[in-house]
Formats: C-alpha cells, sequence, structure tokens
C-alpha cells in the first residue's frame, strides 16, 4: 500500500464548501464540551463527538486522507464532518458524513460527499468509495443518489452504496 498523499492535497473544496482536516485542538475541544466561536450553534454533533473519541484509536482518520471539518465559505463556520474511514481495504473506502440540523436542507450533505469521493478516487490504492446506510434513513440514502452514488445491494436493514472510479472493473 502507498502512503498518503502529501498536505498540499489537505482541503477540498466546493463553491460553498471548504472540507479541511481537524486540528488536535478541535478535536480536544469537542471532547471537552468547550465552544468555539468558529462553530455552527449546534456543532458538535452526536456523530462528531463519536468520530472524535475514535481518533487515538484510529490516529490514520486525522491525516488528509481521513476525516474532515465541513466549513461553510460565506460564515467560515463549521457546519459538519465527513470523513474516509482510512486505509482502503482491498482498494475500498468508507464515507461518512454530517451535517449539525441547522443547515440541513441547504444541499452540503451532497456537495461534501460528491467532493470527497472524488477525492478519494484520485489517491492511490482506491478504486471505490462505498457507505452503508439503514433505510429507516432516508435522507441519507438521498444524499447518496444526488452525490452520484450508485445502490447495489440492499439487506434486511441497510443499503450498500458505491461509486467507482470509469476505468475500475467491478465484475
Amino acid at each position: 500500500m502507498s502512503s498518503p498523499p502529501s498536505p498540499a492535497h489537505a482541503h477540498v473544496g466546493t463553491k460553498r464548501l471548504v472540507l479541511r482536516p481537524w486540528a488536535m485542538s478541535e478535536t480536544a475541544a469537542v471532547l471537552d464540551g468547550t465552544r468555539s466561536p468558529h462553530w455552527a450553534d449546534d456543532f458538535p454533533a452526536e456523530g462528531d463527538r463519536v468520530i472524535a473519541g475514535l481518533f487515538d484509536q484510529h490516529p490514520d482518520w486525522l491525516g488528509t486522507c481521513g476525516h474532515r471539518l465541513i466549513i461553510e465559505r460565506d460564515s467560515g463556520l463549521v457546519v459538519g464532518s465527513i470523513g474516509l474511514f482510512w486505509p482502503p481495504s482491498t482498494g475500498v473506502l468508507e464515507i461518512g458524513y454530517g451535517i449539525v440540523a441547522s443547515r440541513r436542507g441547504r444541499g452540503y450533505a451532497p456537495e461534501a460527499t460528491r467532493a470527497l469521493a472524488e477525492f478519494a478516487l484520485t489517491l492511490p490504492d482506491v478504486h471505490t468509495v462505498s457507505a452503508d446506510v439503514e433505510l429507516s434513513n432516508p435522507a441519507s440514502v438521498r444524499v447518496l443518489e444526488k452525490a452520484g452514488f450508485h445502490r447495489w445491494a440492499t439487506g434486511e436493514n441497510v443499503a450498500k452504496f458505491r461509486i467507482a472510479r470509469p476505468d475500475h472493473d467491478r465484475r
């Protein structure tokens, strides 16, 4: 497996959002409940706290190929987080995301998901980005569909989505 890309790739951007790796100080603030003036009023959400609590066990998630904060360009506020569960397993990376309630309905989740998936598909050793979604969460299903992911399997309670590099043979 090759090493992750250089910090030159640390920021991924869209017209409305910047996705950048977490700083250790932000992780500490989330875990100890300290508020930052650079956060939306309802950040962090419960999922952000869970991810921040796992960084000690998964230090690769803090690198340029791991988890990122979602920053609204207009306000400069952190409005969610998104992440790649690094390292890839046989060329596949899983993605996860969350937008705070106050910013939902603006299309930020599919925009961020599409941008980070496109970034991931440029990385060495990555040909597919996947996500599993509980069928009881139709909003998350719509996020993945809008981001260009395709459903490839459905279980009793979970739908499996993926997006792959065009040159990857998915036999």
